[in-house]
């Protein structure tokens, strides 16, 4: 200390977790204490750091022991609000007497006084000794009540994935539930990738990044790439709640996920490298009739891109085979995707004929409700094989001694776990109350009664499918004629459209 100057100070506050509060509260209640000392308040340092271990750890304890460093001239009073503020590790808090000690520092607190006497330093270790077992008590308790919820099927994170948000239980506690649109958009995201409607998870983050609701610090880029990994891992999607931390394998939650426990493991085998996406990447929105438009000429593919004019950007399709007669001669797009659109037009299915497609689709009703009822014993018979071989591997830990052997039959049963909670799934979905002949109906029937509506809804992936299920072969186009006659999917044909052919008879089939 210099001459004719007040005693320099520096306090230290810190908390135990970012989301907590008192570190106002802490430096208020340290400058009341300097200011009764008669303390000049030199710096203040913060910590919002989790645990009471490593002292270098801690960013605020760091500044602080290098301010002392570079102010050796001063011999500082370092004051902070409770001896748990200090350390909660024994081994800790004398290694951090020692260091202020070099430092020739004094340490003030307001509930505890500090005695460089051998029976003060006894008492400091035993306060140090108890606030360690305090925290290791609540710890252990915490810990218990974390595994206890998981082992009941209640997500323990505390802040969940985008896509579900908590809500009070009516037995207490929180429970996940769906958070609207962005849970329909993150089930559309996994169906897509399970599918392989999304051929790579850039294809997923860029369907996330196009929808206004979806979280906009979710940034475009590797950070996005990376979330969307992170989603597609998320096991709460798929209604499982666990924690390899903390030994608890996944279970069935009490919540109710975005999406099935068999598309979660779809998604697992294609990230793994098992299963591949079947989708093409070659089709790109702007050309819906890219793939399924042939060249009159030469029977190959048109291709189709946009031409630079003057003054604006123009859509083409077109021949690329060198040795066709129509070899890169442009078919403006508006031109052929009109003449589909009238042709899809005059594809519509006779109505006299309703009844016997009801009668049909009554006769396959029943045949799959018959079909379910078998496939739910055969996978009852699954699950209890699967609960046998359980069983038998659990014997095998009681008699098992090597730690490498028990891990590994641990892990073993974890993945016979998984397995029945799909096999549990599906036998629920197939014991599910049918829905009514109208139910099944109502949707093929909009779509047979007048595709070209479903075509005009503009949404490509409705475009696409529309050519899939009312083409049976690729369309010829000549750029002269149009269209030559289309063959359209046998459903089509069936029912007896405005081409004119007859309906073929069924028998007793519309019964």
């Amino acid at each position: 200390m210099t001459t004719n100057s007040k005693q320099q100070a520096v306090i230290y506050c810190r908390i135990s977790d970012p989301g907590q509060t008192g570190l106002e509260s802490q430096e208020q209640r340290c400058r009341k204490y300097a200011s009764a000392k008669d303390y000049e308040v030199a710096a203040i340092f913060y910590d919002k750091f989790t645990g009471g271990a490593d002292f270098m750890k801690r960013e605020g304890m760091v500044d602080l022991l290098k301010f002392l460093d570079d102010n050796p001239q001063n011999s500082y009073v370092v004051i902070f609000d409770d001896l748990k503020r200090y350390a909660r590790n024994t081994y800790f808090h004398l290694g951090l007497r020692i260091e202020m000690e070099k430092r020739n520092a004094t340490r003030e607190c307001l509930n505890f006084n500090f005695e460089n006497t051998p029976e003060g330093r006894f008492n400091e270790t035993i306060n140090a000794a108890v606030s360690e077992l305090d925290r290791e008590t609540i710890a252990r308790q915490s810990r218990q009540k974390t595994i206890s919820r998981l082992e009941r099927g209640f997500s323990v994170i505390s802040r969940p994935p985008v896509g579900l948000k908590y809500v009070k239980a009516r037995g207490g506690g929180m429970v996940l539930v769906h958070d609207e649109p962005n849970a329909s958009i993150i089930a559309e995201a996994l169906e897509g990738y399970a599918s392989g409607r999304f051929v790579s998870q850039a294809e997923v983050a860029r369907f996330l990044e196009s929808h206004p609701s979806f979280p906009k610090h979710y940034q475009a880029g590797k950070r996005m790439e990376r979330k969307v990994a992170d989603i597609l891992r998320q096991p709460l999607y798929a209604g499982y709640v666990g924690s390899k931390k903390l030994g608890v394998s996944l279970r069935d939650g009490q919540h109710e996920g975005l999406i099935s426990k068999a598309t979660f493991q779809k998604i697992k085998e294609r990230m793994e490298g098992r299963a591949a996406a079947p989708a093409r990447k070659d089709l790109h929105r702007d050309f819906p009739l890219r793939g399924a438009v042939n060249c009159a000429g030469c029977g190959n593919h048109l291709t189709a891109s946009w031409s630079k004019g003057s003054k604006k950007h123009y859509a083409y399709y077109l021949c690329q085979t060198r040795d066709c007669d129509h070899y890169g001669k442009s078919i403006p797009r508006a031109k052929i995707e009109g003449q589909f659109e009238e042709l899809l037009n005059d594809i519509q299915p006779s109505r006299n004929l309703v009844k016997t497609m009801f009668g049909m689709c009554r006769v396959y009703r029943e045949m799959k409700i018959g079909r379910a009822e078998a496939n739910k014993k055969a996978l009852e018979a699954q699950m209890q094989e699967t609960e046998d071989q359980i069983g038998k591997l659990v014997n095998r830990i009681v008699e098992a001694s090597n730690d490498r052997a028990i891990s590994a039959i641990e892990n073993k049963i974890g993945e016979l776990e998984q397995k029945k909670l799909i096999l549990a799934e599906k036998a629920s979905k197939s014991t599910q109350e049918a829905p009514t002949l109208n139910d099944n109906l109502e949707l093929a029937w909009a779509f047979l009664a007048n595709p070209y509506n479903i075509w005009q809804k503009g949404v490509f992936d409705l475009k696409r499918l529309v050519l899939k299920l009312v083409l049976s072969e690729p369309l010829a186009y000549d750029r002269f004629e149009g269209y030559r006659t289309p063959r359209t999917a046998l459903v089509f044909s069936a029912l007896g459209g405005n081409s004119g052919q007859n309906f073929p008879d069924l028998g007793n089939g519309g019964r």
